[in-house]
């Protein structure tokens, strides 16, 4: 089971006319509602510092896609803890506001390609400058908005010495408590059960307020495409459970970036009732392997529209694109698998 590529992609490239989005747009996070896509993408220009801002476009087919204005509706706080950049939306809606969480740093990352794997730019600071800044840690924080052109920023929501992102929250209460998804990179090790990065759920009784033990959910499998993983798109409720859709990488962190898919049960999502071993998608052409980082597909929106699950990634970290497939389909090959795995 693959997940079927539009023959338009990338639905969204890069706009030379605008300063803060002619170098890069991916990354993007989705919501359909009555009749119109709402796309928030991830965007940077071609400035050293490579500041990462948000910009909207919308669609009536998700596919083909207008920019709703010249300037970015989302971007770094002018002194606050994420004037380094905001990057990687992904929305859900509780009751008419839209929430989102994004990932940020203190100091923009400077042009990370340019540099080894995993080294950023790191700002000068004094010897009792805290972790988060003095090392540029990435955290994850929450906004609100209503309409997806003005946000309120209600501040970070995962603890600033840890790089925690894939930071993704599940669409409703699970037994009247929100529930979150997260990937902290330093949980590894024999006192975490991974080896490398993985997948946590944890839960609480207020949005902002993350205290509870995480449980660790999946992790990745060793010498397969997927021994780093992360959340990659909020999870779906289906009648057969949450569809989670995430991404694994290859050489610990260090390769191609690929996709799985895995059910978690509806009342107990720390219980994953079916995992493909198998990817549902990998790169493969010339705008999923030319770019920023060569060769990555990562999910961030998805979204089921009569019946057509829309997957949107980012691509090489410099276009957007789209992948769907039958949502039954989908659905029946995990249960498919869930029996095999019984026998």
């Amino acid at each position: 089971m693959k997940l079927i590529k539009c023959t338009q992609n990338p639905v969204l490239s890069p706009n030379p006319n605008n300063y803060w989005e002619n170098l890069v747009v991916c990354n993007p996070g989705v919501w359909y509602e009555n009749g119109t896509f709402y796309m928030l993408y991830r965007a940077a220009g071609d400035d050293v510092d490579h500041y990462i801002r948000v910009g909207l476009a919308t669609s009536t087919d998700g596919i083909n896609f207008k920019r709703e204005s010249n300037e970015p509706v989302f971007g770094p706080s002018s002194n606050g803890p994420d004037m380094g950049g905001v990057e990687d939306p992904r929305i859900i809606k509780f009751g008419n506001e839209y929430y989102v969480t994004y990932a940020y740093r203190p100091y923009p990352p400077g042009r990370y390609w340019t540099f080894p794997h995993d080294v950023i730019n790191l700002p000068e600071t004094g010897p009792d400058a805290p972790a988060v800044y003095k090392h540029n840690i990435a955290n994850s924080g929450l906004a609100v908005t209503t309409d997806f052109k003005t946000y309120r920023r209600l501040g970070r929501i995962t603890t600033s010495n840890l790089d925690d992102r894939d930071v993704i929250l599940f669409p409703e209460k699970i037994n009247g408590k929100y529930a979150m998804l997260h990937r902290p990179k330093q949980w590894i090790g024999e006192e975490y059960g991974c080896d490398y990065p993985s997948i946590w759920l944890r839960y609480s009784d207020d949005l902002m307020v993350w205290e509870e033990k995480s449980t660790l959910l999946l992790s990745g499998r060793n010498g397969t495409w997927e021994e780093k993983i992360g959340g990659s798109t909020p999870p779906l409720r289906t009648d057969d459970g949450w569809l989670l859709i995430y991404h694994g990488v290859e050489n610990g962190g260090n390769g191609y970036y690929r996709v799985g898919v895995a059910l978690l049960d509806l009342e107990d999502p720390t219980k994953v009732t079916a995992r493909l071993e198998d990817w549902i998608m990998e790169p493969e052409h010339d705008y999923e392997i030319e770019g920023f980082y060569k060769g990555c597909v990562f999910p961030t929106g998805n979204m089921i529209v009569d019946n057509i699950l829309y997957v949107y990634y980012g691509a090489a970290d410099k276009y957007v694109g789209l992948a769907t497939c039958d949502i039954n389909e989908l659905l029946q090959t995990l249960k498919d698998s869930q029996n095999e795995n019984s026998k």
